[in-house]
């Protein structure tokens, strides 16, 4: 066993098999986690106990009420945009639902959820068309031989997402850009290069977790208007995000690689929330002179100090591209009445959504001849796929081919479903393969703009 780095903590940390690597004072040997293990160190000075806002680390006890007070894991203050589950969608009528395993279902009732899948699909209106188009913004980076396959891989999806924004007229100054799920923000990064002689352009990254390298930080020293927000989809009010109440900008919304429900909490937090409205509204008529003379005295002027209400904003359009639909949640689902017209109901959504993994990743003859890879991995800068269930009834009936077949209906059935909400709204929707599948698998961009401006087909 190696001897621990010279001015490093000597605790040997097995799960790791190294020493940890934490720095340690000058004359001591542990680092302050792992204190406790010096000779001599008994006292109730030095005595470490667990956290009790966080076990994933200690502190020590006599210092307890110290710590609390600025431990990263206490209660924090909810910016004002925060109102929990306000995109959560309805919760009365729903009661919770048993997660039954594919593999845990028989062959006949494998095959009854077949019966019921492609009795749904059957009739829909909703093809998705091939459309891999590109920005002249990104060609100097995409012709970089500096960048490797994984990064060559992101930049294809980030050009072909710009491209569909200027194809649909959505690429323009004066305008919101709302990046849900943003990460890093490479794409309001490119979003920002290919408008940067615009005016009047504002970028806002939403994203729930605390992220490094974040690519807007290189633009603050530019003052581009770049504004993060660290806040869960599920809880955002944009109508009540000071930005957006100051400039009242209209809202362009974009997404790569939203997971799961977070395309349905995206959907609902631009179409249902009260503050937001379409463009195709029309403003409020002004009064006449004569009107305001004769109608009677209000009272005492407002308080200025007062909440004006909600800011209306229009929202102009959206592009965001699906992926890993096996984590969609009935809850948050936007389609749910597209699926009880059909007979469906929570229960046979969860199971498509199990099978909507076949689709990219079925059972294939080659997974025993590799070692598995991390497919679980849902952060926005990789793709995010699951393993299918390898030992399900439906493997020993179907071929890989049919079940990858199956899986895209799946994925298709959950993705009309979206587009029947964006109906219900007043925008038109379309789906769309943006890059091929060498690219990624997930390759399906979901786009809508308001109806009065696209002739876009959407299924009933």
């Amino acid at each position: 066993m190696a001897a621990p780095v010279s001015g490093r903590c000597a605790f040997f940390v097995e799960k790791k098999n190294r020493f940890c690597k934490m720095i340690v004072g000058r004359g001591k040997m542990f680092c302050g986690e792992h204190a406790t293990m010096e000779e001599g160190e008994s006292s109730s000075s030095g005595r470490r106990i667990v956290c009790p806002l966080d076990p994933k680390h200690t502190v020590s006890e006599d210092k307890l009420d110290k710590h609390l007070k600025k431990c990263n894991s206490r209660d924090k203050d909810k910016p004002v945009y925060y109102v929990e589950n306000v995109n959560a969608g309805p919760a009365d009528g729903d009661e919770p639902v048993q997660q039954v395993s594919l593999s845990e279902q028989s062959r006949t009732e494998v095959e009854s959820l077949l019966d019921k899948l492609r009795t749904a699909v059957r009739g829909l209106q909703c093809d998705v068309e091939d459309s891999v188009l590109s920005h002249p913004v990104l060609q100097e980076e995409l012709s970089n031989p500096k960048n490797g396959s994984s990064a060559h891989k992101h930049l294809k999806q980030q050009s072909s997402i710009l491209g569909h924004l200027e194809q649909l007229g959505l690429l323009g100054g004066g305008r919101c850009f709302v990046e849900f799920g943003a990460g890093r923000g490479k794409l309001s990064h490119w979003i920002h290069e290919a408008l940067k002689t615009r005016e009047d352009l504002q970028l806002l990254l939403v994203e729930r977790c605390s992220t490094r390298f974040k690519v807007d930080g290189k633009h603050r020293d530019a003052g581009a208007e770049f504004e993060r927000l660290q806040v869960d989809i599920q809880h955002l009010d944009l109508s009540k995000v000071p930005l957006l109440r100051q400039k009242k900008l209209p809202l362009v919304g974009v997404g790569k690689h939203l997971c799961g429900a977070a395309t349905d909490l995206t959907l609902r937090c631009l179409l249902e929330t009260p503050g937001l409205r379409e463009e195709t509204e029309p403003p409020p008529k002004r009064p006449k002179t004569s009107d305001l003379a004769a109608e009677p005295d209000p009272g005492p002027a407002s308080d200025p100090g007062a909440d004006p209400g909600p800011v209306l904003s229009p929202v102009l359009g959206l592009a965001v591209a699906l992926c890993c639909h096996h984590c969609c949640v009935w809850h948050h689902y936007v389609g749910q009445e597209f699926f009880r017209q059909r007979g469906l109901g929570a229960v046979e959504f969860s199971a498509f959504c199990r099978m909507s993994s076949w689709a990219t990743c079925g059972l294939r003859p080659s997974n025993q001849d590799h070692p598995p890879q991390n497919l679980t991995n849902q952060r926005r800068d990789d793709e995010e796929h699951e393993a299918a269930e390898e030992t399900d009834a439906a493997s020993s009936f179907l071929s890989a081919g049919e079940r990858e077949q199956l899986g895209r209906l799946c994925k298709l059935l959950i993705d009309s479903g979206r587009l029947h909400f964006l109906r219900s709204k007043g925008f038109n929707g379309k789906l769309t393969r943006y890059v091929g599948a060498q690219v990624t698998l997930e390759n399906v961009l979901l786009t809508a703009v308001p109806c009065a401006t696209s002739c876009a087909t959407v299924p009933s």
